[in-house]
Protein backbone atom coordinates (compact mmCIF):
# COMPACT_ATOMS: atom_id res chain seq x y z
CA UNK A 1 0.00 0.00 0.00
CA UNK A 2 1.15 3.52 -0.80
CA UNK A 3 2.54 5.47 2.18
CA UNK A 4 1.15 9.00 2.22
CA UNK A 5 2.45 11.76 4.46
CA UNK A 6 0.72 15.13 4.71
CA UNK A 7 2.88 18.12 5.56
CA UNK A 8 0.43 20.70 6.85
CA UNK A 9 1.66 24.28 6.53
CA UNK A 10 -0.76 26.66 8.25
CA UNK A 11 0.62 29.41 10.49
CA UNK A 12 -2.71 29.85 12.33
CA UNK A 13 -4.22 26.39 12.35
CA UNK A 14 -6.25 27.26 15.44
CA UNK A 15 -8.10 29.83 13.31
CA UNK A 16 -8.53 27.61 10.26
CA UNK A 17 -11.79 25.93 9.42
CA UNK A 18 -10.83 24.33 6.12
CA UNK A 19 -7.27 23.13 6.70
CA UNK A 20 -8.10 21.95 10.19
CA UNK A 21 -11.12 19.97 8.91
CA UNK A 22 -9.14 18.42 6.05
CA UNK A 23 -6.25 17.49 8.33
CA UNK A 24 -8.53 16.02 11.00
CA UNK A 25 -10.40 13.92 8.43
CA UNK A 26 -7.09 12.65 7.03
CA UNK A 27 -5.81 11.78 10.53
CA UNK A 28 -9.02 9.95 11.36
CA UNK A 29 -8.62 7.96 8.13
CA UNK A 30 -5.15 6.87 9.25
CA UNK A 31 -2.93 9.22 7.26
CA UNK A 32 0.13 10.75 8.90
CA UNK A 33 -0.38 14.51 9.23
CA UNK A 34 2.59 16.60 10.33
CA UNK A 35 1.79 20.13 11.53
CA UNK A 36 4.89 21.89 10.25
CA UNK A 37 4.31 25.19 12.07
CA UNK A 38 3.96 23.30 15.35
CA UNK A 39 7.17 21.39 14.61
CA UNK A 40 9.13 24.43 13.41
CA UNK A 41 7.69 27.63 14.90
CA UNK A 42 11.17 29.18 14.68
CA UNK A 43 11.62 28.10 11.01
CA UNK A 44 14.68 26.05 12.01
CA UNK A 45 13.91 22.88 10.10
CA UNK A 46 15.52 19.58 11.07
CA UNK A 47 16.72 18.80 7.56
CA UNK A 48 17.92 15.26 8.29
CA UNK A 49 14.59 14.34 9.91
CA UNK A 50 12.55 15.84 7.07
CA UNK A 51 14.62 14.09 4.44
CA UNK A 52 14.12 10.80 6.26
CA UNK A 53 10.35 11.40 6.35
CA UNK A 54 10.27 12.18 2.62
CA UNK A 55 12.46 9.24 1.64
CA UNK A 56 10.09 6.91 3.50
CA UNK A 57 6.96 8.31 1.85
CA UNK A 58 5.52 7.35 -1.53
CA UNK A 59 3.07 10.24 -1.78
CA UNK A 60 4.12 13.58 -0.31
CA UNK A 61 1.27 16.03 0.29
CA UNK A 62 1.88 19.72 0.92
CA UNK A 63 -1.33 21.08 2.40
CA UNK A 64 -1.66 24.84 2.82
CA UNK A 65 -3.94 27.85 2.42
CA UNK A 66 -3.31 30.10 -0.57
CA UNK A 67 -2.09 33.47 0.73
CA UNK A 68 -1.53 36.30 -1.73
CA UNK A 69 -1.60 33.76 -4.58
CA UNK A 70 1.20 31.81 -2.93
CA UNK A 71 1.97 29.70 0.12
CA UNK A 72 2.73 30.48 3.76
CA UNK A 73 6.40 31.35 4.32
CA UNK A 74 7.36 28.03 5.95
CA UNK A 75 6.64 26.18 2.68
CA UNK A 76 9.36 28.17 0.93
CA UNK A 77 11.74 27.75 3.87
CA UNK A 78 11.11 24.00 3.78
CA UNK A 79 11.89 23.82 0.06
CA UNK A 80 15.02 25.95 0.51
CA UNK A 81 16.34 23.82 3.36
CA UNK A 82 15.20 20.28 2.55
CA UNK A 83 15.31 20.04 -1.25
CA UNK A 84 18.71 21.68 -1.64
CA UNK A 85 21.99 20.51 -3.02
CA UNK A 86 22.87 17.06 -4.18
CA UNK A 87 20.09 15.43 -2.20
CA UNK A 88 17.09 16.10 -4.48
CA UNK A 89 18.74 17.64 -7.56
CA UNK A 90 22.20 18.39 -9.03
CA UNK A 91 22.65 14.66 -9.36
CA UNK A 92 20.66 13.79 -6.23
CA UNK A 93 17.77 11.40 -6.71
CA UNK A 94 16.34 11.01 -3.22
CA UNK A 95 12.79 11.83 -4.36
CA UNK A 96 12.92 10.19 -7.78
CA UNK A 97 9.41 9.02 -8.74
CA UNK A 98 7.81 9.93 -5.41
CA UNK A 99 4.38 11.49 -5.92
CA UNK A 100 4.01 15.13 -4.88
CA UNK A 101 0.51 16.44 -4.32
CA UNK A 102 -0.61 19.90 -3.30
CA UNK A 103 -3.79 20.29 -1.26
CA UNK A 104 -4.53 23.99 -1.37
CA UNK A 105 -7.38 26.18 -0.19
CA UNK A 106 -7.86 29.55 -1.91
CA UNK A 107 -10.39 31.83 -0.26
CA UNK A 108 -12.26 32.79 -3.44
CA UNK A 109 -14.55 30.61 -5.52
CA UNK A 110 -13.44 28.78 -8.65
CA UNK A 111 -14.97 31.38 -11.00
CA UNK A 112 -12.48 33.96 -9.69
CA UNK A 113 -9.59 31.71 -10.78
CA UNK A 114 -10.26 31.82 -14.51
CA UNK A 115 -8.48 33.85 -17.17
CA UNK A 116 -11.59 36.01 -17.47
CA UNK A 117 -12.30 35.94 -13.71
CA UNK A 118 -11.31 38.60 -11.24
CA UNK A 119 -7.93 37.00 -10.51
CA UNK A 120 -7.12 36.50 -14.25
CA UNK A 121 -5.15 33.34 -13.52
CA UNK A 122 -6.16 29.74 -12.97
CA UNK A 123 -4.93 27.79 -9.96
CA UNK A 124 -2.75 25.63 -12.29
CA UNK A 125 -1.13 28.90 -13.45
CA UNK A 126 -0.49 29.98 -9.88
CA UNK A 127 0.83 26.55 -8.86
CA UNK A 128 3.22 26.31 -11.83
CA UNK A 129 6.35 27.06 -9.69
CA UNK A 130 5.63 23.89 -7.70
CA UNK A 131 5.30 21.93 -10.89
CA UNK A 132 8.66 23.31 -12.07
CA UNK A 133 10.20 22.36 -8.72
CA UNK A 134 8.77 18.87 -9.14
CA UNK A 135 10.59 18.53 -12.46
CA UNK A 136 13.83 19.66 -10.80
CA UNK A 137 13.55 17.25 -7.87
CA UNK A 138 12.25 14.43 -10.10
CA UNK A 139 8.91 13.83 -8.39
CA UNK A 140 5.63 13.06 -10.11
CA UNK A 141 3.51 16.19 -9.75
CA UNK A 142 -0.05 15.01 -9.23
CA UNK A 143 -3.30 16.86 -9.88
CA UNK A 144 -3.75 19.24 -6.95
CA UNK A 145 -6.67 18.90 -4.56
CA UNK A 146 -8.13 22.40 -4.53
CA UNK A 147 -10.73 23.51 -2.00
CA UNK A 148 -12.06 26.71 -3.54
CA UNK A 149 -14.14 29.21 -1.60
CA UNK A 150 -12.40 28.35 1.67
CA UNK A 151 -13.50 31.64 3.20
CA UNK A 152 -17.17 30.97 2.63
CA UNK A 153 -17.79 27.21 2.89
CA UNK A 154 -20.80 26.17 4.91
CA UNK A 155 -20.36 23.52 7.58
CA UNK A 156 -22.03 20.94 5.33
CA UNK A 157 -19.83 21.87 2.37
CA UNK A 158 -16.77 21.63 4.57
CA UNK A 159 -17.76 18.21 5.93
CA UNK A 160 -18.29 16.96 2.38
CA UNK A 161 -15.01 18.45 1.22
CA UNK A 162 -13.12 16.76 4.06
CA UNK A 163 -14.55 13.39 3.04
CA UNK A 164 -13.68 14.08 -0.62
CA UNK A 165 -10.11 14.79 0.52
CA UNK A 166 -9.87 11.44 2.28
CA UNK A 167 -11.25 9.65 -0.78
CA UNK A 168 -8.79 11.50 -3.01
CA UNK A 169 -5.86 10.53 -0.79
CA UNK A 170 -6.97 6.90 -0.80
CA UNK A 171 -6.85 6.62 -4.57
CA UNK A 172 -4.05 4.26 -5.62
CA UNK A 173 -3.42 6.27 -8.79
CA UNK A 174 -3.83 9.99 -9.27
CA UNK A 175 -3.68 11.91 -12.52
CA UNK A 176 -0.44 13.70 -13.31
CA UNK A 177 -0.79 17.48 -13.18
CA UNK A 178 0.77 17.91 -16.62
CA UNK A 179 -2.50 16.78 -18.15
CA UNK A 180 -4.51 18.70 -15.57
CA UNK A 181 -2.74 22.00 -16.09
CA UNK A 182 -2.74 21.82 -19.85
CA UNK A 183 -6.43 21.01 -20.02
CA UNK A 184 -7.36 24.33 -18.36
CA UNK A 185 -8.21 27.18 -20.72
Amino acid sequence: MMKTTILLFHPHLDQSRVNKALANAAKEAGFEVRDMYALYPDFKINVEKEREVLENTDRIVFQFPVYWYSSPALVKQYEDDVFTGNWAYNGGKALLDHEWLLAVSPGADQDAYQKDGRVHYTMPDLLRPYQATSVLIKTKFMTPFISYNASNMSDDELANRAQEYVQYLKQPELQLAERYGQSQA
